[in-house]
C-alpha cells in the first residue's frame, strides 16, 4: 500500500502542475469565446490542431522511449544525452523543411498563412524542451517541473488578458494594435510563453556530458516510432471531427462545437495529471512482484474518480456552461458534453491499460489500436455528419475511444495479465453514465434531484470501497 501512497503523492504534485494552469485556461475559454466570433474560434481551433500534429511529429515517440530505457539503464545520463541531441537536431532540421512547406500545410488546415510563423515557432520550441521535461519527471524533480509549467501558463494568460481585455477595456492607444485580428495576439502570447519556457529550462541542456550513442538511438527509435504513429492517430481521433465539421457544415458550427468541447476540460485535467504521474511510475515499478495488482487497483480508482467527475459536471452542466462560455451562440452544441466526457474517460482507461504493451516492448500494438480509432473517426464522421450533424462527431468520438479501450484490454490480458476488477469498474461506468444521461435529459437545472443522484453514487462508492481506501491511506490497523 505504501507504493500506492507514493503514486498518489507523485500524481498529486503533477496534478497541481496541471490543474492550476488548466484553471487559468478555463478563464481563457470565457475570454476567447467572448472576444471571438464562432468562426474566429474555429480558426483558433485549427491552429492548435496543427500544433498538436507537429508536437507528435517532432517528438517522434522519444519521450515514452526515454522513460522505458532510462528506468533500466546503468548509464542514465547517456540515455538522456542521446534523446536530447536527437530531438534538438531533428527540431532544427524540421524548422527549415516545414517553413518551406508552409503553403500546403496552411491550406490543409484552412488556416491563413500569416499565422504559420507562430505555429511553427511554438511547435519547435515545445519540441526542444521535451527531453529536459522528461528528465525532470524521471528524476522526481516535480517542483521544478511544476514551476516552469506554471510560469509558461502565467505568461500566456496574462498576455491574453492584456491583448484581449485590458487594451480595449481601458482604450489604450497603441499604434501597433488592431482589433481586427485578435487571433494574432493569442498566437503571439503562446509563442512568448514557449520562448520563456525554453530559456528557463535551457541550462538543463548542459548539466551533463553530451554524448550521442548511435546504437542506443537505434533502440530508442525502434521503441518510439510506433508511439509516434499512435500519437498521430490520436491527434486525428481528438481533432479531425472539428476540421470535418468546419469543412462539411460551416465554421460557425465548428466554433460552437469546439467551444462546448472545451467543457470536457475537467476530465482532460484529470487524465493529464494521471498520465504525468503514471508513466514513470509504471516503468519504475515493473519489476515489483505485486506490480500487476497495483496496476489493477490504480485503474479501479481512476475509474471511481473519473466517473464521479463525469456525473458531477453533467449534473451541473448549466452552471459550468454559463461560467465558462457567456456567449449563448455557442450553446447550440451543448448536447455533445456528456458523450465527450464519457469518451475522454474511456480514453483515460485506455491510457491506463496501455501499460501492458509499454512494459512488454510491444508498442506497435498501441499504434494498431490508435490507427483503428483513427479509421473509425474518419469513416464514421464522413458518413454520419451529413445525416446527424455535429452530434455525429460526439457519438463517433465515444465509439472510437470505447473500441480502443476494449480491444486493448482483451489483447493485454493475453500478453500481460493484470487482475482488473472488471465487474466493479463496469458497474461504476454504467451507473455514472445512466445517472448523467437521466440528469441531462430529464432534470436539467433541477439541482435538488441532481444532488441526490450525486450523493447516491458517492454512497455506493463509500459502501463498496471504504475499507480498501482506509488500507491504502494507512489508517486500517487491522
Amino acid at each position: 500500500m505504501s507504493v500506492l501512497k507514493g503514486f498518489v503523492k507523485d500524481t498529486a504534485v503533477y496534478g497541481l502542475a496541471t490543474i492550476l494552469p488548466r484553471l487559468m485556461n478555463l478563464f481563457l475559454i470565457s475570454l476567447h469565446t467572448d472576444s471571438l466570433e464562432t468562426s474566429g474560434y474555429a480558426d483558433n481551433t485549427a491552429f492548435y490542431v496543427g500544433a498538436a500534429f507537429l508536437n507528435v511529429l517532432l517528438a517522434y515517440g522519444m519521450e515514452t522511449a526515454f522513460f522505458r530505457f532510462f528506468s533500466k539503464a546503468e548509464n542514465q545520463n547517456k540515455v538522456y544525452s542521446t534523446v536530447l541531441i536527437a530531438l534538438t537536431t531533428t527540431s532544427i532540421v524540421a524548422f527549415g523543411v516545414l517553413y518551406a512547406l508552409r503553403r500546403p500545410i496552411t491550406d490543409a488546415l484552412e488556416l491563413p498563412v500569416e499565422y504559420f510563423g507562430y505555429l511553427l515557432g511554438v511547435a519547435i520550441l515545445d519540441a526542444l524542451v521535451v527531453a529536459p521535461f522528461a528528465y525532470l519527471r524521471a528524476k522526481g524533480k516535480a517542483l521544478r517541473f511544476a514551476g516552469i509549467k506554471l510560469t509558461n501558463l502565467a505568461i500566456y494568460v496574462l498576455l491574453n488578458i492584456f491583448f484581449l481585455w485590458a487594451i480595449p477595456e481601458f482604450n489604450l492607444q497603441l499604434s501597433w494594435y488592431t482589433s481586427d485580428d485578435l487571433l494574432t495576439y493569442i498566437f503571439a502570447a503562446n509563442l512568448a510563453a514557449s520562448a520563456v519556457t525554453f530559456l528557463l529550462i535551457a541550462p538543463d541542456f548542459f548539466r551533463i556530458k553530451l554524448v550521442f550513442d548511435k546504437a542506443l538511438f537505434a533502440q530508442l527509435w525502434r521503441y518510439g516510432w510506433p508511439v509516434m504513429v499512435a500519437g498521430l492517430a490520436f491527434v486525428v481521433n481528438e481533432n479531425l471531427d472539428k476540421l470535418l465539421i468546419g469543412n462539411m457544415l460551416d465554421k460557425d458550427i465548428m466554433g460552437a462545437y469546439s467551444g462546448c468541447y472545451k467543457l470536457a476540460v475537467f476530465m482532460t485535467i484529470f487524465i493529464q495529471a494521471f498520465r504525468l504521474g503514471a508513466e514513470p511510475f509504471f516503468f519504475s515499478h515493473a519489476k515489483n512482484k505485486n506490480a500487476p495488482t497495483t496496476y489493477a487497483t490504480i485503474l479501479k480508482y481512476f475509474v471511481v474518480v473519473g466517473a464521479s467527475g463525469l456525473l458531477f459536471i453533467v449534473c451541473f452542466i448549466d452552471f459550468f456552461k454559463e461560467l465558462l462560455i457567456s456567449d449563448s451562440s455557442y450553446y447550440k452544441a451543448i448536447e455533445i458534453v456528456p458523450y465527450i466526457l464519457l469518451a475522454n474517460l474511456f480514453l483515460g482507461i485506455y491510457h491506463n491499460l496501455s501499460v501492458w504493451y509499454k512494459l512488454t516492448d510491444k508498442t506497435q500494438y498501441g499504434m494498431y489500436f490508435s490507427i483503428l480509432g483513427a479509421v473509425l473517426t474518419i469513416g464514421l464522421n464522413w458518413y454520419f455528419i451529413p445525416i446527424l450533424g455535429f452530434m455525429a462527431s460526439a457519438y463517433t468520438t465515444l465509439v472510437a475511444y470505447g473500441t480502443m479501450m476494449l480491444i486493448s484490454y482483451f489483447y493485454g490480458q493475453n500478453n500481460y495479465q493484470i487482475p482488473y476488477n472488471v465487474s466493479r469498474i463496469s458497474m461504476y461506468l454504467l451507473v455514472a453514465t445512466a445517472g448523467a444521461l437521466i440528469s441531462f435529459y430529464f432534470f436539467r437545472s433541477n439541482y435538488g434531484v441532481n444532488t441526490a443522484i450525486l450523493l447516491a453514487f458517492a454512497g455506493l462508492i463509500f459502501v463498496l470501497e471504504y475499507k480498501e481506501l482506509l488500507a491504502i491511506l494507512g489508517r486500517n490497523k487491522n
